[in-house]
């Protein structure tokens, strides 16, 4: 009987640790005006009227808006190049695109931008002009 006892209140014990270190976003993040909304972590990019949100398991193309021209400006000067995706975190819908229509499966509305990264991602890959290298 003392065995299951201490079993148990060592299950207890095990449960009601709790890791600060695995918060995927602040407190202060989620304390915002929307915080009835889903956040969404990412990198953006928005190039020839087309933005795109691409996170650690999801890609989503976002809705050209007022909001995702807001965010757009924001991260411009952050930006190296026209083609860098920079870090954000924001608040919005996500809803399937509609029929017939080309494009990502799932778009995302931004209703919030949260946070904007002061840099960009570092590219996966680089991509280089060989025709510029070729004229220097």
């Amino acid at each position: 009987m003392k065995k299951i006892l201490v079993l148990i209140a060592f299950i207890i014990a095990i449960s009601a640790c709790k890791n600060p270190d695995k918060k995927e976003v602040s407190e202060e993040l989620l304390t915002t005006k929307n915080s009835n909304l889903a956040v969404y972590k990412g990198e953006f990019i928005y190039v020839a009227d087309a933005a795109v949100l691409k996170g650690k398991d999801f890609i989503y193309g976002v809705e050209v808006n007022e909001k995702m021209h807001e965010l757009a400006e924001k991260v411009a000067p952050v930006k190296n190049d026209d083609f860098d995706m920079v870090p954000v975190v924001v608040t919005g819908l996500l809803n399937d695109k509609e029929e017939g229509v080309e494009g990502w499966d799932k778009i995302l509305t931004i209703v919030e931008i949260i946070q904007v990264s002061p840099k960009p991602s570092k590219a996966d890959v680089k991509i280089e002009n060989k025709t510029a290298k070729a004229k220097k």
